[in-house]
């Protein structure tokens, strides 16, 4: 683990008491927005686990989804447990990877009602089986006790949106077609699979709101990745937005599968924009695709755009904004500023202004890598935040190559550092092969940062791995073009090149780049600065005889931060850990039956405090496939764990216990060997 460079400083009380002021106003034992709240800060107000007790949690309950049992392992072999739940009307609410959802007892984790969707599973979703969550919406016209009063809103692997009665789990019948609404693609798909929902709808001021995820890289003329407004009492379509102004020319095409974040008060939405198609080659793009890869702010109620501010000009590097944007007021020294704060994956923060989308301090435009290949127009500078660092490093060299053993692996990474572009950040994609680090998924992706707004202090998980993308031209690649082994393949028909990505690893599989491979992060917004950095994660449960290497896993998941001082996240391996908000120092692990690749939830039942978090794995990332949803507080009374149970949830538990067990069943033969030498003499 690096250790953590400087701890927070002291917040004077006054800051702090304004600060606490402007926590939201959601009951404080309730988690009713996919991000906490409906500006995604992800934070608590719960203060009964604090660093001093949380080293006496346990798991309350586990409860299964039923899927590992249910599906074929081929199905299963393609999910993504992402889900993190809602707790509404005294129910803990959450979707699973095939769009059935769950509702559950806080409490005791037994299920209280149940919609199975029963979506087809000839799909084949591009972007995998994934829900990452639902939408909670209250007609308050409505009177207390009627139907679909309260609704739960999801977004579904083939483009519905369903409306359920938030109490009872059945459908809204007068929403849409018997509570479901399909969305249209505006153009035949090449399979149906190739347009999904996977984020969480945002439903707010009578309307519900969905993006798309649509396959990358098959095709310049992708289908329109319009954002849909719907009715939230009928499903009627109230307005459509494109995030891709075309300027003239009618190529390529952008949409939001990231998290989308709301206003409540003034009825704005914000949207992360994703880069246009295909992600590697723009040349029938030209200029720098406005209002792709950018932040932008709506009228919830009517689609207008308001304002909306860009991160990427003409993006060739697929670095579209994946993170929910983050609303909250912010300490600066010209006082107070409500703000978006936008994270992405070169591990940049832009922190805007909430109203004009205007950066709250300098962002330069700087000369980057140039020389693309044939009929790319490149543009010519990117905009670098000036006040807040990088939350990764920005560039690597061939000697930062990596390998655990010196004289095999390391000379292979070298080698492949050494054959690739690598101009740093930007380096244009190329037929050599270009060096993307940050890769595609990150620095920060889809979970997020977390706010605390009593200490103003922000908390990102970060990946940190090397890509290697590859233009193939279009003369070059048949129709049984097959990709090497490791690597993804992209047609991008309509387009001069094809494209391959692999992770640079060494013959061991390990990242080429020196660790750690993921990292929390936590940075003063204020001054500018990062206070502390730890690894996250460790090669236990992939190495040989779980070998715990404290090298970080690459961290795609988001993170919670509590009143109580803590920050808990997943990781690649089976732990949930909570880290010390001040110091970064690595505090409690709790063991998972598989990854909790997933964003951490909290909320206050019956007095207690507990932190659930989707324990399902991730096909993509190779780590174990599960189907769990894992609830941790405090011990009580009758529960305070063993010592044992304590050495082997930790990090390197598997290994000793492991190696524990190979000793002890080599005493034990050596025992019966003495034994029977003895009765035989």
């Amino acid at each position: 683990m690096k250790r953590p460079s400087c701890l927070i400083a002291h917040v004077p009380i006054a800051l702090a008491l304004v600060a606490l002021a402007l926590i939201p106003l959601a009951p404080a034992t309730a988690w009713q927005h996919w991000g906490g709240d409906g500006g995604g800060t992800r934070f608590s107000p719960l203060d009964k686990i604090t660093p001093a007790n949380v080293d006496g949690m346990v798991r309350a309950w586990e409860f299964r989804t039923g899927d590992l049992q249910n599906k074929s392992p081929a199905l299963m072999a393609r999910t993504k447990f992402q889900t993190t739940p809602l707790l509404v009307e005294d129910s803990l609410i959450f979707c699973t990877p095939f769009n059935d959802v769950v509702a559950l007892d806080p409490g005791t984790g037994a299920q209280k009602w149940r919609f199975d969707l029963n979506i087809s599973t000839d799909l084949r979703p591009a972007n995998r089986w994934n829900c990452r969550g639902v939408a909670y919406w209250r007609d308050d016209a409505r009177a207390a006790d009627a139907a679909c009063r309260s609704r739960i809103f999801m977004g579904t692997n083939d483009a519905r949106v369903i409306a359920l009665d938030a109490r009872t789990g059945r459908r809204c019948a007068e929403f849409g077609s018997n509570g479901e609404v399909r969305l249209d693609p505006g153009v035949p798909l090449d399979w149906p699979g190739e347009y999904q929902i996977t984020s969480p709808p945002v439903a707010s001021h009578g309307v519900v709101v969905v993006g798309s995820a649509i396959a990358d890289n098959r095709r310049v003329s992708a289908p329109r990745g319009s954002v849909h407004g719907l009715d939230a009492r009928t499903g009627a379509l109230r307005w459509t937005w494109d995030p891709l102004l075309h300027d003239g020319v009618d190529a390529g095409h952008a949409n939001v599968w990231a998290p989308m974040s709301v206003d409540e008060a003034t009825g704005v939405l914000y949207l992360p924009t994703s880069s246009p198609s295909p992600d590697f080659w723009g040349g029938k793009r030209p200029g720098n695709n406005t209002h792709a890869n950018s932040v932008a702010a709506l009228r919830i109620e009517s689609g207008e755009l308001i304002w909306a501010y860009q991160t990427v000009h003409h993006d060739v590097w697929d670095y579209d904004l994946p993170a929910q944007p983050t609303l909250t007021r912010i300490d600066t020294s010209s006082g107070q500023r409500d703000v978006v704060i936008q994270a992405t994956k070169q591990g940049l923060l832009f922190v805007l202004d909430k109203t004009t989308g205007q950066p709250v301090w300098p962002v330069e435009e700087r000369p980057v890598p140039q020389s693309g290949v044939d009929g790319e127009l490149l543009s010519p500078t990117q905009p670098f935040p000036t006040h807040l660092p990088a939350l990764v490093p920005q560039r690597l060299s061939v000697d930062d190559a990596f390998g655990v053993l010196p004289f095999w692996d390391r000379p292979g990474c070298r080698a492949q550092f050494a054959s690739s572009r690598n101009d740093g950040l930007y380096t244009p994609p190329s037929t050599q092969g270009t060096l993307l680090f940050p890769m595609t998924g990150g620095g920060v992706n889809w979970g997020g940062v977390a706010f605390d707004p009593v200490n103003q202090i922000l908390y990102a998980n970060t990946s940190r791995a090397v890509q290697r993308v590859t233009l193939i031209p279009r003369a070059a690649v048949g129709d049984d073009f097959k990709a090497p082994p490791g690597h993804d393949y992209g047609p991008q028909r309509g387009a001069p090149f094809a494209m391959t990505r692999s992770l640079v690893a060494s013959p061991l599989g390990m990242p080429c780049n020196k660790p750690p491979w993921g990292a929390l992060v936590a940075v003063d917004l204020k001054a500018g600065k990062i206070l502390w950095q730890s690894s996250v994660g460790t090669t236990e449960d992939r190495a040989p005889l779980g070998i715990p290497f404290a090298f970080g896993t690459p961290l795609v998941n988001g993170v919670l931060v509590t009143k109580g001082g803590l920050v808990f996240t997943g990781a690649m391996d089976a732990y949930l850990r909570a880290y010390d908000a001040k110091s970064g120092a690595e505090l409690w692990q709790g063991r998972l039956p598989v990854p909790g690749i997933a964003n951490p939830m909290t909320y206050l039942w019956n007095d207690e405090q507990y932190v659930v978090i989707g324990a399902g794995g991730n096909s993509e990332s190779g780590a174990t496939i599960g189907d769990s949803l894992v609830a941790f507080r405090l011990a009580r009374a009758s529960e305070a764990p063993s010592l044992w149970s304590r050495t082997i949830d930790r990090p390197g538990g598997r290994f000793w216990s492991g190696t524990i067990g190979i000793v002890v069943a080599l005493a034990c033969l050596l025992a019966i060997g003495v034994t029977w030498r003895r009765r035989r003499i």
